[in-house]
């Protein structure tokens, strides 16, 4: 359909991929190997991709990349698995701003989603782990827990818990249970622990993460802390979801929801538009971005040789990096495609989070809260 599209029109028409970033570098690899995947899929269309924070190309250096090669109009697909700030607010306010710069048109996709492909693709990771296991253990016996990034808006959240009762379903697993690894509740470590009370001889644990970084480091690290406790269980990790062709389909799929005009997300639940329950105080909240302070800023973390192994972050805390352009403003060493913002509490660059409802759950990331008692994320 691309194919046909580009030959018939008179527009000139490429695609940018939005990634968030991170400091990560194997992280970066995986995510522009994805992007070369899918560029034969999309051909004639040019396909370039740019990140919002702590990598090079910025999404800026994308479409000029693709200004350059005749472009007259761009489709963007936020590279994000649920829609919450980055691909409601964050991308959007960059993209915009570009087209009021330049007077190029974007055209904007929607996140990868609840989708029957990025399922599919989190159901072969599962595969390939109980595959891996050295003991026959039924399905029936196992417990399944899927981990998601964590987000202040419920509705990513849920679409979290979503894909695991299909992953249950799809398999037969005797039980289900959702974890995120920050911002919400509950945490990696503290929701094991409640899970493994439940007695199930086998506990499969699955990222539901797009590439390496920190964050998937440190949910094997806590996995291990709990399984450690717990000789009697058998803990199996899974894959995060990488490259998968699967994943590189939603992309193309992505691109094609735009050319046919197809492209609504979900408003009903988001926060920012109707009035979801504990988070009214969002309605009609601005959109603008709070990351063009560290846009392009490329310096890798250099604690790990190259896949992240969550020494920057030890239990969970980040260490703070020095930027050059302000003392007070830190950040984890981490920002995988939406990762923990590690904010000082003093925010010089005029920017701040709302208030998270639940931050002071027991289960969940109070060590994420700023000295005035808001959360950092």
């Amino acid at each position: 359909m691309a194919e046909q599209h580009a030959e018939t029109s008179n527009e000139r028409l490429g695609v940018l991929i939005c990634g968030h970033g991170s400091r990560n570098r194997l992280a970066v690899e995986e995510f522009a190997q994805m992007v070369d995947a899918l560029r034969p899929r999309l051909a004639p269309m040019p396909v370039e991709h740019g990140y919002l924070e702590f990598a090079r190309p910025i999404l800026r250096d994308g479409l000029e990349a693709l200004r350059e090669k005749g472009v007259t109009k761009v489709l963007a697909i936020p590279a994000m698995l649920f829609a919450a700030g980055h691909a409601k607010n964050d991308i959007p306010s960059v993209l915009n701003t570009y087209t009021a710069e330049t007077g190029l048109p974007i055209d904007y996709g929607r996140e990868l989603g609840v989708d029957r492909l990025m399922v599919s693709a989190a159901g072969a990771r599962v595969q390939e782990c109980l595959n891996a296991a050295e003991h026959d253990v039924p399905l029936a016996e196992t417990l399944l827990v899927v981990v998601g990034r964590g987000s202040s808006d419920p509705d990513a959240n849920s679409n979290v818990a979503k894909v695991t009762r299909l992953l249950v379903e799809g398999f037969g697993f005797g039980w289900g249970e959702t974890v995120y690894s920050g911002v919400t509740f509950p945490l990696v470590e503290p929701g094991l622990r409640h899970a493994v009370k439940l007695g199930f001889r086998r506990v499969v644990v699955v990222p539901y993460f797009l590439f390496s970084g920190v964050l998937v480091s440190r949910i094997r690290q806590h996995t291990q802390l709990v399984a450690a406790d717990h000789p009697e269980v058998e803990f199996l990790s899974a894959g995060y979801l990488g490259d998968h062709t699967l994943v590189v389909d939603t992309f193309k799929e992505r691109v094609e929801e735009v050319l046919r005009g197809d492209t609504a997300m979900n408003c009903s639940l988001c926060k920012y538009r109707a009035q979801v329950l504990g988070f009214e105080q969002d309605v009609g909240r601005a959109q603008e971005s709070h990351h063009h302070h560290v846009e392009g800023l490329a310096e890798s973390c250099t604690l790990c040789e190259l896949e992240c192994t969550g020494a920057c972050q030890p239990d969970g805390i980040p260490i703070a990096h020095d930027h050059s352009h302000s003392s007070n403003h830190s950040h984890g060493s981490d920002h995988s495609h939406g990762s923990d913002h590690s904010h000082g509490s003093d925010h010089s660059h005029g920017h701040h989070h709302p208030t998270y409802p639940h931050a002071d759950h027991p289960l969940g990331p109070t060590t994420l809260k700023r000295n005035n008692g808001a959360p950092k994320d």
